[in-house]
């Protein structure tokens, strides 16, 4: 099993977070950036396998300010050499799908093949309504689950992806959907250039644009793929078809064998070898201390978070994997006799703890539980 990290990029401490406009400091997120090299760093030589960060914008708050997931992607990557970035991920309802792909593949590049990507549906409203792609489209949680706007992000989504993973596998392409035609329609070059005849591909004589391609190509053979933090069925059976494994930060054991189980049952349908482990990642919020009691003393500053934060997002409590080295790999023997699992994913509370708590915590963590696992 290995072991990864994921940060939400929280601007500052607990009371720097309540006194309001945190994320519109700039010492704040100067302090951030250097506390999270610091992080990135102390993984790559503690044997961290990776270290994920998601997107979102307008975050005046200073909560998740996490706007650029290229940037963010190359800041990690400029100050690690062996583990993977992952980038979970790109919220689809705000951008192009094929840019996304042209993206995906410059960052495998720049990192030389230590990526991973997450695609997810967009679920802040807020700043979805100011960067959507389409007019139509809006943001999706429990508010407006199963119905007409859940539906149509659902769709739109499944066009995104299809047409990524088209660009990221085949030299050229041509899509004709609900949302998206690559090319556009009846496009014709407005000059005449031989180069696109003569030393490319996709365009005929009369300047007609029949396909298009994304360049680079991947620099691995496999770019990892991800759907970001799913505790959905529907989701699931999704993400088998391509290969690709949802994260699941829950606790609850029974339900993980269910989707486990429908997950491979739907990627052997579309021809896909299943492996253990292939079928989804798990994890939860990590705080490792000494004891149970100081750990969840620890966990006070997350556990607001979350409480402030994520849950009028309609986010309950993910599992929490908080206490003792002892008390962890107990839990994590408990989860993992269920279900087999190849990627942990461990949510810190990065921004809110400061330095020396957070490399404590990792720091034991990597001594003594990752090698009973290894």
């Amino acid at each position: 099993m290995k072991f990864g990290l994921f940060m939400y990029c929280t601007i500052g401490r607990r009371h720097e977070l309540e006194a309001g406009m945190a994320g519109c400091k700039p010492e704040l997120y100067q302090r951030m950036l250097d506390e999270i090299a610091r992080y990135a760093a102390f993984a790559d030589e503690a044997g961290y396998f990776g270290f994920g960060h998601p997107e979102h914008h307008l975050q005046l708050e200073g909560f998740e300010i996490s706007n650029d997931p290229c940037l963010m992607a190359m800041w990690l990557g400029q100050h690690t050499k062996k583990l993977k970035v992952i980038t979970c991920g790109f919220v689809s309802t705000a951008n192009n799908p094929l840019q996304t792909a042209e993206k995906i593949t410059t960052l495998d590049h720049m990192l030389q093949g230590r990526f991973g990507v997450g695609l997810v549906r967009g679920y802040q409203a807020r700043w979805v309504e100011n960067y959507k792609v389409k007019p139509e489209l809006t943001a999706v949680g429990p508010w407006n689950s199963k119905s007409p706007e859940d539906d149509l992000n659902r769709e739109y989504f499944g066009e995104f992806v299809d047409v990524v993973v088209k660009a990221l596998n085949n030299e050229t392409l041509q899509h004709r959907g609900k949302f998206w035609n690559f090319p556009p329609l009846d496009f014709v070059n407005p000059h005449e250039h031989p180069v696109y005849v003569n030393q490319g591909s996709g365009v005929d004589a009369d300047m007609r644009i029949e396909e298009v391609g994304i360049a680079p190509k991947p620099y691995q053979d496999t770019i990892p793929l991800y759907g970001g933090f799913s505790q959905s069925l529907t989701t699931a059976k999704f993400w088998a078809k391509y290969k690709g494994r949802p994260i699941v930060l829950s606790g609850k054991v029974d339900f993980l064998k269910v989707l486990w189980s429908a997950w491979e049952e739907e990627a052997k349908r579309h021809g896909h070898d299943v492996r253990p482990g292939d079928q989804a990642c798990w994890g939860g919020i990590m705080v490792c201390a000494e004891t149970d009691e100081k750990a969840w003393r620890l966990f006070e500053d997350m556990k607001w978070f979350w409480e402030t934060w994520a849950m009028p997002f309609g986010q309950g409590f993910p599992e929490l994997l908080v206490g003792s080295p002892d008390t962890l790999n107990k839990r994590i023997e408990e989860v993992s006799k269920a279900v087999p699992i190849d990627e942990a994913f461990l949510l810190i509370p990065q921004g809110l703890h400061t330095p020396e708590q957070i490399t404590e915590s990792l720091d034991l963590f990597a001594r003594k539980v990752m090698p009973n696992w290894g």
